[in-house]
């Protein structure tokens, strides 16, 4: 019998301690797999339709073939392996902080997305996505996916905020090939001003309200998608 409860990797990062754990959920009757950064339940397993539904929306939104997506934040690799299943997706990059993140996927330490690592489409890369976008050096997209802070305005490192603002939106719009997506994940709900500072600067921008079953509570809850590019005009 497998335990109830076990961690499966530990470290301490620039951003804090990081951990990976699995333990078995009574009410889902399923294995749960989290991470948690310090003493703060940063992912669950056990909901990521939104994670999954960010690269979905955005490719259901853009045409071509042999497209390029780049994604801030690996977390449990929903939202890359997710991107994965078109296939018109012919490269995919996948920019994490965390080295330790990194290796959970090497080593196939979490069953959903156990191959994420060697697919042959997929680099992941240990740099800091802000700062990539920041010095102009982010990979260029034609879809580009964000999941790291719990919002824009609920921050893992205060130094994130840059990007939400009037600038940093712009420096990544420039890591965008002609034709380009940006999706951002937000926890919170929809922001009418950020969805307008979005569409200011890509050209369009829709906010989507994503609802998942909570097996948890027995109701619904939602996240926030946030879709911005001229292609979508």
């Amino acid at each position: 019998m497998a335990k109830r409860f076990e961690e499966l990797d530990w470290a301490q990062t620039p951003i804090g301690e990081v951990s990976l754990r699995r333990r078995r959920d009574p009410v889902a009757d399923v294995d749960v797999y989290e991470v948690k950064l310090n003493d703060e339940y940063l992912m669950s397993s056990l909901f990521t339709v939104v994670e999954e539904e960010l690269a979905r929306i955005v490719l259901a939104a853009i045409a071509g073939d042999e497209l390029t997506v780049v994604v801030g934040g690996l977390g449990l690799g929903y939202t890359a392996r997710a991107a994965l299943e078109d296939p018109r997706v012919g490269a995919l990059t996948v920019v994490e902080l965390v080295e330790a993140v990194i290796s959970w996927h090497e080593r196939d330490l979490i069953p959903d997305t156990a191959g994420l690592a060697s697919d042959p489409r997929v680099s992941l890369m240990h740099a800091d996505f802000f700062k990539l976008v920041r010095d102009g050096q982010c990979p260029k997209a034609d879809v580009l996916l964000v999941d790291i802070d719990h919002s824009p305005d609920n921050l893992l490192h205060p130094d994130n905020h840059d990007l939400y603002g009037p600038e940093g939106l712009v420096r990544v719009s420039e890591a965008l090939n002609p034709g380009g997506v940006f999706a951002l994940w937000s926890d919170d709900p929809a922001d009418a001003a950020l969805r307008d500072q979005l569409a200011e600067v890509f050209g369009d921008a829709a906010c989507l309200e994503v609802a998942f079953p909570n097996v948890l509570t027995g109701g619904t809850s939602s996240n926030t998608v946030y879709v911005a590019g001229a292609s979508l005009l």
